[in-house]
């Protein structure tokens, strides 16, 4: 039996901003499982930014119970959720969010440092991601030297720079032309026939095909949770799928 590594119960959002109050998420009950490719979608309003935010531990619910791996998380303080984002998930963001004074190996090596890895060993390990995604001659190379494309694919090896066990990706594709996006999408389906867990917001239905299961909110409710047959069941534990 898969093992749930989400597992949601009861999540709400309220936002209050002086006698305004605005719920955005209304009970969401949801399993993600190991090794899934999961697709996030819904019209704007939906939810699902806010929902990511929970998912990725950058917000709390405002009730209900989250359970990462098994630990509760839903309360737990700053602190120990800035841990958690760090030792357990990577981002990749639509906007690539990479430091511009930072080389793309020295914004790979970035989670490491704060992860208290050894200089020598994050260098090493950024040059192994970057090259491994593509870059290996881009390493010196800083953010505005780099395509849209290059510099998605650097925010892909620092999501992967402390091995963690679940990949979020929001709107990865929204600033990239349609080449690069499918350069892009090819990586997360490699990562998933590995076996990673991936979460991906997305707004472009084409995109939203990549995954093996396709959620979909509507006014801050689950409308729709389906497998997709087409990429459901192949990845591949411990499998040496190339990116």
């Amino acid at each position: 039996m898969r093992e749930a590594v989400i597992s949601l119960e009861g999540i709400t959002k309220t936002y209050v901003n002086g006698k305004l109050v605005v719920p955005v998420l209304h009970g969401i009950d949801l399993n993600i499982y190991e090794g899934e490719f999961t697709s996030i979608m819904g019209p704007s309003g939906s939810g699902k930014s806010t929902f990511m935010n929970i998912l990725g531990c950058l917000d709390r619910p405002t009730s209900g119970s989250y359970k990462l791996d098994g630990e509760e998380v839903a309360t737990l303080s700053d602190d120990e959720l800035a841990f958690v984002r760090n030792k357990r998930i990577g981002f990749v963001f639509q906007s690539f969010n990479l430091l511009p004074k930072l080389t793309a190996q020295e914004n790979v090596a970035l989670p490491m440092v704060y992860a208290g890895i050894a200089k020598k060993e994050r260098s090493e390990r950024a040059a192994q991601l970057l090259d491994s995604l593509g870059l290996g001659e881009r390493l010196d190379h800083l953010p505005a030297e780099l395509s849209g494309g290059q510099r998605q694919r650097v925010a892909i090896a620092r999501a992967l720079a402390n091995d963690p066990s679940i990949i979020m990706a929001d709107e990865p594709t929204g600033n990239l032309d349609s080449k690069s996006s499918i350069d892009v999408m090819d990586i997360f389906t490699n990562l998933y026939k590995e076996g990673r867990t991936i979460i991906l917001v997305t707004h472009e239905p084409d995109i939203a095909t990549y995954a093996s299961r396709n959620i979909v909110l509507r006014d801050g409710n689950i409308v729709e949770d389906k497998v997709n047959p087409n990429m459901a069941g192949l990845t591949r534990k411990g499998g040496a799928a190339h990116v």
